[in-house]
C-alpha cells in the first residue's frame, strides 16, 4: 500500500520587489544564508547563480551534497529544475537519496508592499515519514524567517 504524498506550504510578505527576491533566491548566497545554521548544500564551485546556469528543464544541474548543522553528511540531492520562469518561480524535482519523490514549486506574486514568496513542498519520505514531515515543516519555517528577516 502506498502512502499519499505530504503536501506543506508557506508563504511570506517581504517589502522588496519581486526581482530582488529573485536574485535573492536563486544566488548561492541567499540559498546558503535561507538554510544555514540547519543545513548546507554543496553547489560546484563555478556557480554563483543558479539562473545563470545553463538550465535544461528536467535534466540535472549538479549533485549537491547536504550536510545538517553544516558539517555532518546528511543525503544528497541531484538538482534537477522542470521548469523555470524568471522572476515569477521555479519547480525543483530533484532525486535525493531520503525521498521516493521531492517537488519544491517556489512562486513570487507583485503585491503594494512588495513581493509574496510561497514555497509548496510535495514529498513522500523512504523512511520515518512522521519525523521527516516534522524537520521539512520547521525547516521551512526556519527559510521563511530568514526571508522576512533580510528581505522583509
Amino acid at each position: 500500500m502506498r502512502s499519499s504524498p505530504i503536501i506543506l506550504e508557506f508563504s511570506s510578505e517581504l517589502a522588496v520587489p519581486p526581482p530582488e527576491v529573485w536574485r535573492w533566491m536563486t544566488s548561492v548566497q541567499g540559498i546558503t544564508a535561507e538554510m544555514m545554521p540547519i543545513m548546507k548544500m554543496t553547489v560546484p564551485k563555478h556557480i554563483r547563480d543558479i539562473s545563470q546556469t545553463d538550465v535544461q528543464p528536467g535534466q540535472r544541474l549538479f549533485r549537491s551534497y547536504i550536510f545538517l548543522f553544516g558539517f555532518l553528511p546528511f543525503d544528497y540531492s541531484d538538482l534537477t529544475l522542470t521548469e523555470i520562469n524568471p522572476g515569477v518561480g521555479f519547480v525543483e524535482e530533484s532525486p535525493m537519496g531520503s525521498m521516493k519523490r521531492w517537488r519544491h514549486e517556489r512562486t513570487l506574486e507583485a503585491i503594494p508592499i512588495g513581493t509574496r514568496l510561497t514555497d509548496r513542498l510535495t514529498f513522500e519520505p523512504r523512511l520515518a515519514r512522521g519525523l521527516t514531515r516534522w524537520f521539512v515543516r520547521r525547516f521551512f519555517e526556519h527559510r521563511h524567517k530568514v526571508l522576512r528577516t533580510r528581505l522583509g
